[in-house]
Order: structure tokens, then sequence, then C-alpha cells
């Protein structure tokens, strides 16, 4: 089975807003997420061509091992703080199954 990874891609329109989410992404949110989940690895992004884009991804054994982290009641209880927190912030979710690993 190929390593999956889950990624959250936020947008985070209000730039006065931008350095409060970080911030309450770095110490509350991430933390929790990958508890939560039980993810292998974790990794947050901003866009250097668009910075109100702001990812998260989390990485997983397989596919099972996502859908059963993000199936769950703890996925509607992050969402629901995410909500809770940052109404105006725009998300989409996706899911990326690999394909090919080259290390250079």
């Amino acid at each position: 089975m190929p390593a999956a990874v889950f990624i959250v891609r936020a947008t985070v329109a209000d730039p006065a807003s931008r350095a409060a989410f970080d911030k309450w992404y770095e110490t509350e949110h991430l933390p929790d997420a990958v508890k939560s989940f039980g993810a292998k690895k974790a990794w947050r992004f901003w866009s250097a061509s668009d910075p109100a884009v702001h990812q998260a991804m989390y990485q997983f054994d397989d596919q099972a091992s996502l859908e059963r982290a993000t199936g769950g009641d703890d996925m509607k209880r992050l969402i629901a703080d995410f909500n809770r927190d940052w109404p105006s912030v725009t998300r989409t979710r996706e899911t990326l199954l690999l394909a090919q690993e080259v290390v250079g």
C-alpha cells in the first residue's frame, strides 16, 4: 500500500489575521491534529506566490490509515474547532497517494 497524504489548504484572506492564524495553527491546531489523527508526520507551508494560502500536510502509512483518521469523531471535532476559531477562513481538503519517490 502506498503512503497517503492528507492536505488542508486554507485561504486567510485578511492580511491582519495571518500572524494570529499562524500562531494558532503552530501551537494548537497542528499538534492536536497530529495527535488525534495518529499521523506519522506533518508539515505546514505558507505559499510564496500567494501570501493568503496556507497548507498543512499529514502523512500516513496508507490510504486506510488516512481514512480511519479523517473519518471519525476527531475529524468532526477538529473541523468544529477550526470553524469556531476561524469562521472567515475558507479551506479545501485533498487526499494524495504516493505514486513515486525519488531520493537524490
